[in-house]
């Protein structure tokens, strides 16, 4: 099985009911791209997005998801809740989740567990700061992130791995080329199965800089966070894949 290029949108805590007109700009450009379109928005509005995503090429995920199936979590939502309202994606491990809420790799492996136990491909993020990339660690940073977060039936499983730097996530920097290919080709190395796994590349992707980094080796497709929300930046994002 080949790899299919994924461009992910990250919604992240943006977006209301009135945003669902996104889609009409959006659903013709998915439709006509060479890439899998994914958007993620924020859970309340998981369930009328997957509505208006129907018959369209755009899948719909989630932002992040608890560990258990059901119990007494207050104000968690689980896996298969996402699932059922419409989900067939789940971001685990974003560096804002990590440093915000203090997971740890062991609570991304639990949760990408749990997104496969109930159908959800998990969406898995990795990504060094700029004191460990400035030291020369961010290789090292990184293999042991992806090393803790992989669930252990990961070799034959469905999900993607989504490489986003923390110091270039939301701050317009980006990663050089150079850096970027050779993390990417880190990260395959230490997969279980290189050859079928996606590998995004995240952390302040835009219009002007998409088709770049998308050719590069190893580059899977992109999980877009702030450009993800203006339609005509997202669209122009798909194109850069291809069509």
């Amino acid at each position: 099985m080949s790899r299919r290029t994924l461009i992910a949108g990250n919604w992240k805590m943006n977006g209301l009911s009135g945003a669902l007109g996104y889609f009409d700009a959006v659903a013709p450009v998915a439709a006509q791209a060479a890439a899998d379109i994914l958007v993620c928005p924020p859970a309340t509005l998981l369930y009328p997005v997957a509505r208006a995503c129907e018959g369209t090429r755009i899948r719909v995920g989630a932002q992040d998801c608890h560990a258990h199936q059901s119990g007494a979590h207050t104000g968690d939502l689980s896996a298969s809740m996402l699932r059922d309202a419409g989900a067939s994606h789940v971001i685990v491990g974003h560096s804002e989740r990590r440093a915000d809420h203090g997971e740890s790799d062991r609570n991304v492996q639990a949760k990408a567990a749990a997104a496969i136990a109930a159908g959800l491909v998990p969406v898995i993020c990795v990504g060094e700061t700029l004191a460990e990339r400035e030291s020369g660690e961010a290789i090292d940073v990184v293999a042991r992130q992806l090393a803790g977060s992989l669930p252990d039936n990961s070799a034959t499983v469905d999900l993607v791995i989504a490489y986003e730097p923390v110091w270039a996530i939301g701050t317009g920097l980006v990663a050089s080329p150079a850096d970027v290919a050779d993390m990417h080709a880190a990260i395959r190395e230490r997969l279980p199965n290189p050859a079928t796994t996606c590998i995004l590349y995240g952390g302040s992707v835009k219009p002007a800089n998409a088709a770049e980094l998308l050719s590069l080796a190893d580059v899977d497709g992109a999980l877009v966070g702030g450009a993800s929300l203006d339609a005509a930046d997202f669209s122009a994002i798909i194109r850069a894949a291809g069509s």
